[in-house]
């Protein structure tokens, strides 16, 4: 799937969610490998492109310019054409019709779409009222699609803070209330066998006062699926732990302790509690992890947020957009975290597959300078709407 868009509108959007937009609409018809072209002008651009290729006097909103027989699906060069869309006057319409800018170009992005697929509302009543339900068919599947990610933080380096004194204080608990008070969609705190940081009973006041929702992760050991049976976290997410780690290195090996899996996996679920499986972006892992019965994997993002060099971080992405399609096409839910921070999530972030991020270590640390509220918002921001406001 390539999605090409140029501005040269004299004020430039960001353009990460858009494109993600564009990427499922690319999807939703059946189009994945399409090549497509957007063009985001001004009135005056707008208007010479209409005057020299459609004869038409004045500025539109947008003209969709088609590949030859773009209307069906072209092997090894599947190119849809162009499609210009002047910023000015969608501007102007998103504020007569009390919508966002946003909300507008998105409208407009469907309807040069469907242009370009052979779609013509001006060729009889018939026609343009089919397209009309075309165009709704589509607005409906971009909105379920696009429906932001969720930001889970991690309070487990509050913890971590308190431990390294023995005291009382910082309190992962208190840290959680900022947390959700500044707008995160959950807590996540690792109950680790050596309780190196998160604490028993910070778990249990945890799932007394989490008014958003509570994911624990664990090792599948016989004392901690007790622990969450017990207590009974909104999900469990299984991960490996090894004494001598500083944080969690890799993935689960789901391959080789399906069975083990299998029966955490049951045992929770028997408790009504749903189980998501911490996993490297590998094939063979995630195909074992549907087989456990689990209802969700959390992709390993470690490879891709140390990347060495930016080929090697364009490496580590594609894989991870792929393994998180592949995961979707298996009917699990998709989520992500590991090393994320305020550089790198914003790409994540574009990638309509993942409907959930795990960040801690990130937000902790610039809580550190900016305070907690502020940390989280701005990860919200980068999360819900690609940038930092």
């Amino acid at each position: 799937m390539t999605v090409l868009i140029r501005q040269t509108y004299s004020k430039l959007l960001p353009l990460i969610r858009f494109r993600r937009a564009a990427e499922i609409l690319l999807r939703s018809i059946e189009r994945p490998d399409a090549e497509l072209s957007i063009l985001l002008v001004d009135d005056a651009e707008m208007a010479r492109l209409n005057k020299l290729w459609l004869k038409r006097p004045c500025p539109t909103n947008v003209i969709s310019f088609g590949q030859q027989g773009a209307d069906l699906p072209q092997p090894g060069n599947d190119l849809l054409g162009d499609i210009v869309i002047s910023i000015d006057t969608a501007r102007r319409e998103a504020a007569n019709a009390g919508i966002n800018l946003e909300q507008r170009l998105e409208a407009l992005l469907i309807h040069g779409l469907l242009h370009l697929l052979g779609e013509d509302h001006e060729l009889g009543q018939a026609e343009a009222e089919r397209m009309t339900r075309m165009e709704q068919a589509l607005s409906d599947t971009l909105y379920k699609e696009k429906t932001m990610a969720d930001l889970c933080i991690n309070v487990d380096h509050v913890a971590t803070i308190r431990q390294a004194r023995g005291i009382t204080e910082p309190d992962p608990v208190t840290a959680a209330g900022i947390v959700e008070i500044a707008g995160a969609d959950g807590i996540v705190v690792h109950l680790r066998e050596d309780r190196r940081h998160i604490q028993d009973r910070d778990v249990r006041l945890l799932r007394q006062t989490v008014k958003t929702r509570l994911t624990l992760e664990m090792a599948a050991t016989d004392e901690m699926i007790g622990i969450a049976v017990d207590i009974k976290p909104d999900i469990v997410t299984l991960v490996p732990e090894n004494r001598e780690e500083i944080t969690t290195e890799g993935g689960l090996d789901v391959v080789n302790l399906e069975k083990h899996l299998d029966k955490a996996v049951t045992r929770l679920h028997d408790a009504g509690i749903p189980v998501s499986l911490f996993v490297d972006p590998e094939q063979k892992q995630i195909e074992a992890a549907k087989q456990t019965g689990a209802d969700c994997i959390e992709i390993h993002t470690g490879r891709y947020a140390d990347a060495p060099s930016s080929e090697t971080e364009d490496r580590e992405f594609g894989q991870i957009v792929t393994m998180a399609r592949a995961a979707g096409d298996l009917g699990l839910r998709v989520h992500a975290g590991h090393g994320l921070n305020y550089r790198n999530t914003a790409r994540l972030a574009a990638v309509s597959e993942i409907q959930e991020f795990s960040i801690g270590h990130a937000v902790i640390s610039r809580a550190v300078f900016v305070g907690m509220e502020r940390a989280v918002r701005e990860m919200l921001s980068l999360v819900k709407k690609g940038y930092l406001e």
